[in-house]
């Protein structure tokens, strides 16, 4: 299953018969976190009914938790919590606030509007897989620097530094499903005179053509 995250913090928000539901989506590492972010939005909207949450943590998303903080049971997180599971995220955090209009919605419309207001902030998020990764280095002559950049555009490795000497070293990265081919490729590409140094498992996502290690 792929496994999701939150680059950039999303809002939204729904009016359901003048009651509002303002949600925020963040990225948070620990349940500590959680509770901190949590516990800022009670404060900052401390005059509304409720504050619902529900967030989802872990590399295997594996800590789930989710409030009601006052509403009908099974009204406002677990629907929250069903909008972090469908996008198959993790290590984020959504708050649902709410102030009363003066009508009251049932169950249904309660679970419509916090689901909602949950779905809109994670349409104005931005959201990419999270990849298992190996990094590594390898000393490239100057020779076949063209040769290492053509590989690269094609197959789905990527160039995190160069430093420049008597060689080239090259500190790239690639998927760990993909190391094995990538390895005996640079092994191909050099006859036998380059392999792969210094590698460490990392985990990594991209956005706007971007790699950023995690």
């Amino acid at each position: 299953m792929d496994i999701n995250i939150i680059l950039e913090s999303g809002t939204g928000e729904v009016v359901e018969k003048k009651s509002r539901f303002i949600a925020s989506l963040v990225p948070v590492s620990i349940e500590e976190e959680a509770e901190d972010y949590i516990a800022a939005v009670r404060k900052k909207y401390y005059d509304a009914r409720h504050n619902c949450y529900a967030y989802i943590i872990g590399n295997n998303a594996e800590k789930k938790k989710c409030s009601d903080d006052g509403e009908p049971s099974g009204t406002a997180g677990r629907p929250m919590l069903e909008v972090l599971e469908k996008n198959n995220l993790t290590n984020a955090l959504v708050v649902v606030t709410r102030y009363f209009g003066g009508t009251l919605l049932g169950t249904g419309g309660l679970l419509r509007a916090y689901q909602g207001a949950a779905i809109e902030a994670v349409n104005n998020a931005v959201i990419s897989k999270k990849v298992a990764g190996r990094a590594f280095t390898v000393r490239c002559p100057y020779t076949m620097l063209g040769k290492f950049e053509r590989y690269t555009e094609n197959n789905n490795v990527y160039f995190l530094s160069r430093e420049y000497g008597e060689n080239i070293l090259l500190k790239m990265l690639c998927a760990t499903e993909e190391y094995d081919r990538v390895c005996a490729d640079i092994t191909e590409m050099s006859e036998g005179k380059l392999f792969p140094d210094n590698v460490e498992s990392v985990f990594f996502a991209e956005s706007d053509n971007k790699i950023i290690i995690l």
